[in-house]
């Protein structure tokens, strides 16, 4: 068993694991299960079908609906790839995804905009993270990346101050669960079979197939791709696998703006994040189908797939709690972890802290909005998994770490995820 990094390196000392040629000519019902049906899984089976149209494939979610967690929890921005170090697997695969993403979405009639958007350098203790981010956008051949000054910049947003700002104007905006919609009935008119309800309680290695044993009954299959988001890491596990990983789930709430305040903002306003944190900071984004979100910020969820403040589940707590890289890791960013606990509970300091973009903005312009839940994979030594990360044994192949920009990026990793399985299973 091996981790996998999709931009091309592998765990040191470790050698290539390919299983022996099989002909998938056994008794198995099924070439390839993909677990999760959210729009990384229902990319990867696309890609699959595309490529090898005679396999039988067959995704399993155990919601009654797709794109249920986090897709359908997305903010629905199509990420340009500016902030991920050049080379990485985010960066060269959210580059590839946004062409991907535009033109299957011009292909379906699916509603989207490249509205662009602005990082924005509030004081000048900002400006060498800006300046780095501009560097790795040049870096990541993102198009027409812009430095701008505060003139620029009020026209752009006229309601946001700032010393200096980055104009991203191929970032966009769509709605990701019509994204998976739209995946999905090309899938089922494809032969692809997706069942709902059904989630994966085990499996049992034979010699040529592996048996999934499930809420909806057991299944054969010569191979399993693993795309279960937030429970990602127990499915490994289920599988047969030992990942050096858990996920801790990040709750990120937002606000939306009242009607008649959302001319505030025209686009999209982001601010210079912080680089030893793998979130972005609370900003703006104009949604696809009107309104604005504000927001978010991210705290620990006490529950997987928990998306309020009162959502509780003791198996998740504590499993969570007395993790030791959870330990670790809040031993090192407990002072952020409070400011970002203090904003949840005091709307007050959440609206401080937009201020820093946006200073016309008060309490009254901003009522309660949705929230999602990001799976963040954490290692035994407290260290975040801050790019894509796979494992392959046996027969699976384990999507581990796929935060955002994984929707913008679906398609692409979808693609890349068969060539490895390609590789991996010499098929």
């Amino acid at each position: 068993m091996r981790a996998l990094f999709l931009c091309g390196a592998s765990g040191p000392g470790n050698d290539p694991f390919v299983l022996p040629l099989m002909t998938m000519e056994s008794s198995s019902a099924h070439d390839f299960v993909i677990i999760g049906g959210g729009i990384l899984g229902l990319a990867t089976a696309r890609a699959l079908a595309t490529r090898h149209p005679a396999r039988r494939l067959l995704i399993l979610e155990k919601e009654h609906g797709l794109a249920a967690h986090q897709t359908g929890h997305n903010s629905g921005v199509i990420h340009s790839g500016l902030y991920y170090k050049p080379g990485s697997a985010k960066a060269r695969l959210c580059v590839r995804g946004v062409d991907l993403m535009l033109d299957f979405c011009r292909e379906h009639g699916i509603r989207h905009e490249q509205c662009g958007k602005v990082v924005v350098a509030v004081d000048n203790s900002e400006l060498p993270r800006l300046e780095e981010l501009e560097r790795r956008g040049l870096a990541n051949g993102i198009p027409k990346v812009e430095r701008i000054g505060p003139e620029r910049l009020r026209e752009l947003e006229p309601c946001t101050r700032g010393v200096a700002a980055l104009h991203i104007p191929s970032t966009g905006i769509v709605d990701y669960p019509e994204v998976c919609a739209k995946i999905a009935e090309g899938l089922r008119a494809q032969g692809t079979e997706i069942r709902t309800g059904a989630r994966v309680t085990g499996s049992r290695d034979m010699l040529h197939e592996m048996i999934l044993e499930t809420t909806t009954g057991d299944l054969r299959t010569h191979f399993v791709v693993n795309c279960a988001g937030l429970q990602s890491d127990r499915v490994a596990r289920l599988l047969g696998a030992r990942p050096d990983v858990k996920i801790i789930p990040f709750r990120g709430e937002y606000y939306q703006f009242r009607p008649g305040r959302e001319g505030l903002v025209r686009n999209l306003i982001y601010p210079v994040p912080n680089p030893e944190f793998p979130f972005l900071g609370v900003h703006f984004t104009r949604m696809v189908h009107g309104g604005v979100e504000a927001g978010p910020n991210a705290v620990l969820a006490l529950k997987r797939e928990g998306y309020t403040k009162s959502s509780f589940d003791l198996r998740d707590a504590l499993e969570c709690l007395t993790f030791p890289g959870f330990l670790a890791m809040s031993a090192r960013y407990w002072h952020t972890g409070f400011g970002e606990v203090w904003r949840s509970l005091n709307k007050g300091a959440f609206v401080s802290a937009l201020r820093r973009l946006l200073p016309e903005l008060s309490a009254d312009d901003l009522v309660p909005g949705g929230s999602g839940v990001r799976a963040q994979a954490v290692r035994s030594s407290g260290a975040l998994l801050d790019d894509f990360e796979f494992l392959t044994g046996g027969r699976a192949l384990h999507v581990l770490n796929a935060p955002s920009p994984a929707a913008t990026a679906s398609l692409a990793i979808g693609e890349e995820i068969a060539r490895e399985a390609e590789r991996v299973f010499a098929f």
